[in-house]
């Protein structure tokens, strides 16, 4: 089994890299951000503890987290980030490792948008999709609506292109075309432990 860590700023276009590795080449695709969705819902781990600590005010009138709050809550105070993070993120590892562990396929692909050196053991290797920034606010503002103000600010709390290169063992410039990732995608799988 190979485990390849997809990881990218936000707008990189990791989401059509993942679609093309699932459809073409059968990976188990695991998206941190939806393995975090899931352990925050009510029932789950993350999701008690994140009451305990943090109360009742987090949770929507449905009785489950009101993500938005959550969010609004962390962009303004540094000390719930990591008290969130504290808590979220080593649950969302082991449940990655937990599914790579269990996992019947040949290629798992994991994706998260945050990656550091800690968890470089869960991958055989890391791929950076890289974009540039003009290409990514053009995304941002297109694709999901951000306002110009919203799309600097996230980009803005994510790591730098060094940062990113530093940390990768390849790759992928999805400035181009589908064709030119998938050509990009398909030199990177044939070329197996010769990195």
């Amino acid at each position: 089994m190979r485990v390849i860590g997809i990881t990218g700023g936000v707008g990189s276009g990791k989401s059509r890299v993942l679609e093309l590795l699932e459809q073409e080449y059968g990976a188990l695709v695991i998206q941190a951000d939806l393995v975090a969705k899931e352990l925050m819902k009510p029932g789950q781990k993350a999701f008690e503890q994140l009451v305990e600590v943090l109360g009742n005010d987090i949770l929507g009138e449905d009785g489950t987290i009101n993500r938005l709050f959550l969010a609004d809550l962390m962009f303004h105070n540094k000390e719930v980030i990591e008290t969130v993070n504290g808590i979220v993120h080593p649950m969302v590892w082991q449940e990655i490792q937990n599914r790579i562990s269990s996992a019947n396929c040949n290629l798992v692909v994991v994706e998260a948008a945050l990656t550091d050196e800690n968890h470089s053991d869960i991958y055989d290797e890391l791929w950076y999709v890289y974009t540039s920034e003009e290409n990514r606010i053009q995304r941002l503002l297109e694709g999901r609506g951000y306002t110009p103000e919203k799309t600097r600010s996230v980009m803005g709390n994510q790591p730098s292109d060094e940062t990113f290169r530093f940390l990768a063992d390849q790759v992928i410039d999805n400035n181009g075309s589908l064709e030119e990732t998938r050509w990009q995608l398909c030199g990177l799988l044939q070329n197996e432990g010769r990195s």
